[in-house]
């Protein structure tokens, strides 16, 4: 077939007679090239169209195929024929209608995001030997405006990807609100470009969508719109709402804890952080391993490949158990080394000092300015992952081992706190722990709660702990910005007496080294 049409006469004649024929409807999916690819038989309402896995969308904004296809009864393009040309990103569709004997043809096509209420239009029928398209010069001008408007959305490096970020809540708003807030945070740690946001509020939960299935393609054909690569999901998702939604879309599916799991594997630089985070991967994917080897594919990376039948499926589990089993003996072993470095410590007769937080408080840049050393900072959630251990000394020859840890987050999962056991065992250890707070934050107060909570959980409720104020330089900012939430940070500093410093700033940690001193010596009559 010529490059130029979109379907030739002798095709639609065939096509018709055939429909007609069998009293069902017949479809061709084209390529480019007018090459035929696939041949399609429905029922007398309604085509199936298979998994294209030979033309996958990848980064493009169109699948490079096309669907031309009889309607029995002469009805229009409906919401499925459209919904199919949307979340397939096809070329074009066309329906042949066949209530008359000379068939006439229905066009629709997408269009670029913001350019209607609807991601497609479709134009009114014309007789089929009336119509005329150059397909070549069509397809390439709406690609073009199809890709201007995603790349309109977000200048995106070609290395990031462009996620859509979706929480499906029964909270308020404002809960709704801060917690995408903080998902926003982690995705830009991760590199992930946020093209839009989503929060939908269903009466109840899908078991296979978590919202409904109606909403669902809703959100994911503003994805494609959008050029998206992924979604991301604030909640965390069974195995059978990532499969369920992977069946409907060849964009990577993910959720927080997965998120949080990419960031661990980004951030971990020794062996014991590397352990860690592939044994709290390997746990996370063993319950969603199933036989649907494509979606694992979008999940993880593909373990086993596509399609796995079931003694495929069970042998990825048996390694994947196999593998976990190992990598706990060799964490077990690691932490006897870490237990034998500690009780060195503690026979060196030195206070153990451990600095916790929210994630981003300023933890590695208050250990850096009091020990003048180089732990890597960033502003990035868990830009710090591997314990990091210093030493502080004060006036009268006195030294302290003071420790970073990685940051705290809400809503950690068991498996990913179980899996830094290295940074939880240095604070079972600690005579004193700096609880350092971001106060520029807008949920610091929620913040704290929430560490005060992890810290609880670990039995550590009674160690003693001083409350420290971080980013303080930023509150005149906040007074001219919001200064109710100025006045809140000092009114709550004064209430639970906490210290105001700038960690980057040595000159404002002198009344954190006098409490500390006085906390760790003087209070204890040493």
């Amino acid at each position: 077939m010529p490059m130029a049409e979109a379907f030739t006469l002798d095709l639609v004649r065939e096509m018709a007679a055939l429909s007609r024929e069998i009293r069902r409807q017949v479809g061709v999916l084209l390529n480019r090239f007018g090459e035929l690819e696939y041949v399609l038989v429905g029922d007398e309402k309604a085509l199936l169209i298979p998994e294209l896995f030979d033309y996958p969308l990848g980064k493009r904004m169109l699948r490079g195929l096309r669907l031309v296809h009889t309607h029995l009864k002469g009805e229009p393009l409906n919401d499925d024929d459209l919904t199919d040309l949307s979340l397939l990103r096809l070329d074009l569709i066309a329906a042949l209608l066949l209530d008359t004997p000379e068939p006439s043809v229905q066009i629709g096509q997408l269009v670029p995001a913001g350019a209607g209420k609807t991601p497609y239009r479709t134009d009114p029928p014309q007789p089929v030997g009336r119509f005329h398209l150059d397909f070549a010069e069509f397809v390439a001008t709406l690609e073009q405006s199809l890709e201007k408007a995603a790349r309109g959305t977000a200048e995106v490096k070609t290395s990031e990807e462009r996620g859509i970020l979706i929480s499906v809540t029964q909270k308020s708003r404002a809960e709704a609100e801060d917690s995408i807030e903080e998902l926003k945070e982690l995705a830009r740690t991760a590199g992930v470009e946020v093209l839009s946001t989503i929060i939908q509020h269903p009466r109840q939960f899908s078991p296979r969508y978590l919202m409904g299935e109606g909403k669902m393609r809703e959100v994911v054909i503003r994805a494609l719109q959008l050029g998206a690569s992924l979604l991301v999901f604030d909640q965390e998702l069974s195995p059978t709402q990532i499969r369920s939604i992977s069946e409907m879309t060849e964009l990577k599916v993910i959720d927080r804890s997965q998120l949080i799991l990419d960031i661990f594997a980004r951030r971990a630089k020794s062996l014991d952080g590397k352990v860690q985070v592939e044994l709290a991967q390997l746990k996370y994917l063993l319950p969603r391993l199933t036989g649907r080897g494509v979606q694992m594919s979008r999940l993880m990376g593909g373990i086993g490949g596509r399609g796995p039948g079931e003694t495929k499926l069970e042998m990825d589990r048996r390694r994947i158990r196999d593998r976990i089993a190992k990598l706990e003996r060799e964490l077990d072993e690691l932490s006897g080394g870490r237990y034998q470095r500690r009780q060195r410590r503690v026979k060196a007769g030195l206070p153990i000092v451990s600095i916790v937080g929210y994630t981003n408080a300023g933890k590695s840049t208050l250990l850096n300015t009091l020990t003048k050393s180089e732990v890597f900072t960033e502003n990035l959630l868990f830009a710090t992952l591997d314990t990091a251990t210093r030493r502080l000394r004060f006036p009268r020859e006195r030294e302290v081992i003071i420790t970073d840890t990685v940051g705290f987050i809400r809503s950690l999962p068991a498996s990913l706190m179980g899996a830094f056991k290295a940074t939880l065992e240095e604070l079972q250890d600690a005579d004193l722990l700096i609880h350092l707070v971001d106060c520029s934050n807008p949920r610091f107060e929620e913040q704290i709660g929430q560490v005060e909570q992890i810290l609880a959980d670990l039995g550590l409720a009674d160690t003693p702990r001083l409350l420290v104020f971080n980013k303080s330089d930023l509150l005149p900012d906040m007074k001219q910005q919001d200064p109710l939430a100025s006045m809140k940070a000092r009114h709550l500093a004064r209430r639970l007496g906490a210290i105001f410093v700038s960690a980057r700033d040595k000159s404002s940690l002198e009344p954190l080294l006098v409490e500390m001193e006085n906390r760790l010596w003087d209070a204890a009559g040493k």
